[in-house]
């Protein structure tokens, strides 16, 4: 008789357990933030995957997975590392990959149809600055000259493109075509060194419907090269320098193979780099874990904006899985500092800025810049009215879904009220780029005109 009690009790528990297990297995398939907020916030698709390129600026997606900030909000993400930005924009478009780490020009050139057209949005800005343009040991011989320095003949920075252009004009002379690589055509790298080049009066090169190579009376080449391979093609001369984002300016310090001469801070202070990118028809079926998301994002961003904590975002980053560099590389720029010539390492605080000036908030403002340089080079082939600059980027830039992602943080106690901007979603008019020129996003007609190089509207 005893035996059979048992027995009874064991099948019990037994059955206790199995139901329980399939209440969980339901619970995978559509969960709640319920449990770490309190708060009733049906999540519908909890399972992710999200990708990303070996570059520092993917930090927000590394730390937003290692510090649990995905899990708390509900999310179960698998961050991908992706062979190029190409792959990282077709996967994305085709559903293999539910959002990424994605160049600022990406979802925009979509949009305008340059490229692969499709539907998507940015609820969310990875960061600001984080770029650099290096040049190989033999062009910063031939520069150095032309650099002014201070009274203790240290290199004055930001260094011109001014320095640059007698050593284009004596490889043109020779016979030689100058050869830059840039990461894609509307990555912000490319915009960067064309805006750097035309400040000093160095053509760049120009796109049209039916060329679309960016190399129509240049005197510079620009091509295409993957970020992590930029410093082995720079080592074996196939170019003379590039513009990228970090660690691969650093690597080119730290492998001695070529000299960094101007960052993207000083080309435009504070100018938006990477975004985080989803597709207008996902963010249209799962908008509660698009606000989750990008919850989880701006947590991250905000974690990675205390300088206490950068030793360890380079520990997570140079992790294999993440950009795999090794730590004194990322450590260069990533905590505060930059190198340029080999010892000539310069206090950098805002190289990477992933919070504070707002980072993480989509701005208008910066969606356009990026409109006025594909007008200006040709990516956009036909002239388009001022409204149309505005009404464009209001169907990719998505305030809205950052903004309903910080109310709730706000109410949660995790960031101040006072680290959401009162704006209409654009950024006064400034004059912080590296020539001075005035950039007025509500005059993108009047900004693209005041260029002496580049198309005219």
């Amino acid at each position: 008789m005893k035996n059979t009690v048992n027995n009874v009790l064991l099948y019990l528990i037994a059955l206790a357990f199995l139901s329980a297990c399939g209440e969980k297995d339901k619970k995978a398939s559509t969960t709640t933030t319920e449990e770490v907020t309190g708060s009733a916030f049906e999540i519908e698709k909890p399972q992710l995957t999200f990708g990303f390129i070996k570059l520092t600026d993917m930090a927000p997606l590394a730390i937003a997975k290692e510090k649990g900030f995905f899990e708390e909000e509900g999310l179960f993400v698998s961050v991908e590392a992706q062979s190029n930005w190409k792959n990282v924009l077709d996967r994305v478009i085709d559903g293999q990959l539910d959002g990424s780490h994605m160049l600022a020009g990406q979802p925009i050139a979509a949009g305008v149809g340059f490229g692969r057209r499709a539907k998507l949005v940015t609820p969310f800005s990875m960061d600001l600055n984080g770029n650099g343009i290096t040049v190989s040991n033999d062009v910063w011989a031939k520069m150095k000259p032309n650099v002014p320095l201070d009274d203790n003949g240290k290199t004055i920075h930001p260094i011109k493109a001014d320095a640059l252009k007698p050593v284009v004009a004596e490889y043109k002379n020779s016979g030689k075509p100058f050869k830059m690589g840039m990461v894609f055509p509307v990555s912000t790298h490319n915009y960067e060194i064309r805006y750097w080049l035309a400040a000093a009066g160095i053509h760049p090169g120009m796109y049209t419907a039916d060329n679309v190579q960016g190399q129509i009376d240049a005197e510079v080449l620009l091509s295409v090269t993957p970020p992590p391979q930029m410093p082995a093609t720079l080592e074996s001369g196939t170019i003379y320098g590039y513009c990228v984002g970090e660690p691969w300016n650093q690597q080119a310090v730290f492998k001695g193979i070529g000299v960094p001469v101007v960052t993207n801070y000083d080309i435009w202070k504070n100018n938006p780099e990477k975004v985080f990118v989803m597709t207008k028809k996902f963010v249209d079926e799962n908008p509660n874990t698009a606000v989750a998301v990008t919850k989880a994002l701006i947590r991250a961003g905000k974690w990675l904006d205390n300088p206490n904590n950068r030793k360890e975002a380079v520990k997570i980053l140079s992790m294999s899985q993440y950009v795999g560099a090794p730590e004194e590389v990322l450590a260069n720029s990533m905590t505060g500092t930059f190198e340029f010539e080999k010892g000539d390492k310069r206090s950098m605080p805002d190289f990477n800025v992933f919070y504070k000036y707002n980072a993480t908030y989509p701005f208008y403002s910066d969606g356009i810049w990026f409109l006025t340089q594909m007008r200006r080079w040709g990516q956009i082939s036909e002239a388009k009215p001022a409204a149309w600059y505005k009404e464009t980027i209001k169907e990719i830039y998505r305030p809205d879904v950052w903004r309903k992602a910080a109310d709730l943080l706000v109410a949660e106690g995790k960031i101040p009220k006072q680290d959401i901007p009162d704006t209409d979603g654009y950024k006064p008019a400034t004059t912080d780029f590296i020539d001075g020129t005035l950039y007025d996003a509500k005059d993108p007609i009047g900004y693209i005109n005041s260029f002496s190089i580049g198309n005219k509207d």
